[in-house]
């Protein structure tokens, strides 16, 4: 197993002569050149030691960034905690649930009187995007709320969004199609909360961030006052440092292991890194994968990856023991594959 050396925001620092620096500051460079100079930081662990760590002009190795969706794939770990827990009876008082589980019948039903294929969506088909519930295929991005409503409104149909879109009906037959839905990763936080009485972040902070050491992050609420909530936001809004991100990541390429202690189930670990469904077999469980070796071209195809918008990714490579951590304010779009090939050639 790989870890660092101490729980403490300090890592084990070493150079490596068998990676090439030269070629990681150029690539970096490049970026910056061609991209756009934003706030960033960048990090790259190897064998569980960092070897280059780049933090541009006014930014330090403990700033922190919003990851957006790299805030989902927290989400699905801990649903997959939870349902581990519910499996094993470790908690008694927890509502009965699986991956196969209808969520509807946990809210009311009026939520469902508009389109009734509602009430065959499971949990799986929430945590694999394949709900129906519209999404980015149908032009639907985040929880954009007119101002007499919140975000939870929105996720449940209530309310139309700033731009005049709705989720109140699906878009397809649950589990026939892929669509990035947020509003369908809103949803399980409200459900989150409903069984297990607590939120999202509160549980992760108790089951995995203090044991690994994560000291510098902390996560939006949405809702609340007037509104449904507050509760975690589960599909963006984690903000956290690079090298507490990477403390993420190590623990995912362990597969649930920090040092000597079985944090997380192997299983778990392997069943939300690997394809949930076949209609985009490059998406786990809020996981980025490489099944096909199409979504990042010739490299690994057991590599995946948490994705966020301003370029924010922690990718993990489990057979090279490598982990490539990028966040910053931007930009919205860059070359993504260049990037990361070029890295990962220079830390083999």
């Amino acid at each position: 197993m790989y870890f660092p050396e101490k729980d403490s925001a300090s890592w084990k620092y070493i150079k490596n002569k068998n990676i090439n620096y030269k070629k990681l500051q150029s690539e970096i460079n490049r970026q910056q050149l061609f991209f756009g100079n934003y706030p960033q930081s960048i990090l790259i662990i190897k064998n569980g030691e960092i070897i280059f760590e780049h933090h541009s002009f006014m930014t330090l190795p403990q700033s922190r960034f919003d990851v957006w969706s790299c805030t989902k794939s927290f989400t699905g770990l801990a649903w997959f905690l939870l349902l581990d827990e519910i499996n094993k009876k470790t908690n008694p008082k927890k509502t009965l649930i699986d991956l196969n589980t209808k969520i509807y019948k946990f809210l009311p039903k009026s939520f469902i009187d508009n389109d009734l294929r509602k009430k065959e969506i499971t949990l799986h088909h929430l945590l694999s995007m394949t709900s129906g519930i519209p999404g980015e295929n149908h032009q639907i991005y985040g929880l954009v709320t007119q101002p007499n409503f919140g975000p939870y409104e929105f996720a449940l149909g209530m309310c139309d969004n700033r731009y005049g879109k709705s989720v109140v009906k699906l878009t397809s037959i649950p589990g026939t199609q892929w669509d990035y839905s947020d509003a369908g990763v809103a949803i399980l936080s409200i459900l989150f909360f409903k069984i297990a009485k607590i939120n999202i972040h509160e549980y992760l902070n108790r089951k995995v961030f203090k044991p690994i050491g994560i000291e510098n992050a902390s996560w939006d609420l949405h809702g609340g006052g007037n509104f449904l909530g507050p509760f975690t936001s589960s599909h963006v809004g984690l903000h956290i440092s690079a090298r507490d991100l990477s403390k993420f990541g190590l623990l995912l390429l362990n597969y649930g292991k920090w040092k000597e202690k079985q944090l997380i189930p192997k299983n778990l670990i392997k069943k939300i890194t690997t394809k949930s469904q076949k209609l985009n077999e490059n998406y786990g469980y809020q996981f980025w994968l490489n099944t096909d070796g199409k979504h990042w071209l010739s490299l690994p195809k057991n590599m995946f990856a948490l994705e966020g918008y301003n370029s924010n990714r922690c990718y993990i490579f489990p057979t090279e023991k490598i982990i490539v951590t990028r966040i910053g304010a931007g930009p919205s779009e860059w070359n993504e594959q260049n990037f990361i090939t070029n890295i990962y050639r220079s830390c083999r």
